[in-house]
């Protein structure tokens, strides 16, 4: 299991490099000036950062709870994808049809695409931050120094 510490970092990060990478392409390919797919990316992302925090507390508990760790097969991190944007795109859907002033079904089309970056995203992240920070199979080994995990 990963500690409290690990698991705002892993946040932190997730967020703030989908922020860089993701507000200047949302721009260009929605065509809404930067300020306001900022904002809606900025107040989007505070929301998945606290959704992002319980959602993987949540998902490695149900794994140690059924597999008895929480080592992630490929299929694994799929619907660990999958089912994390699925309820972000419930929590977004208005928000952004309110803010931008577009119709659900526009923002239902925007939703998708913004999921969909964010999907392939969260695979990539999170893939990579498992290979620079490895979980132990044993949490107890991770914290003792004399042991190479």
């Amino acid at each position: 299991m990963r500690t409290v510490k690990d698991r705002i970092r892993h946040t932190l990060g997730f967020e703030i490099i989908g922020l860089i990478i993701f507000v200047p392409l949302a721009s260009w390919l929605f065509g809404f000036d930067i300020h306001s797919i900022g904002l809606i990316a900025v107040v989007g992302s505070i929301i998945a950062t606290l959704w992002n925090y319980f959602y993987n507390l949540l998902f490695d508990h149900s794994l140690l709870k059924l597999r008895g760790d929480v080592h992630k097969t490929v299929p694994i991190r799929v619907l660990h994808a999958f089912l994390f944007e699925g309820g972000l795109l419930l929590l977004f859907l208005p928000m952004i049809a309110w803010y931008l002033g577009i119709s659900l079904w526009q923002a239902f089309m925007m939703d998708i695409t913004m999921a969909t970056f964010y999907l392939m995203y969260a695979f990539v992240y999170n893939w990579l931050y498992d290979k620079v920070f490895p979980i132990s199979a044993n949490p107890l080994l991770s914290q003792r120094k004399d042991v190479v995990a």
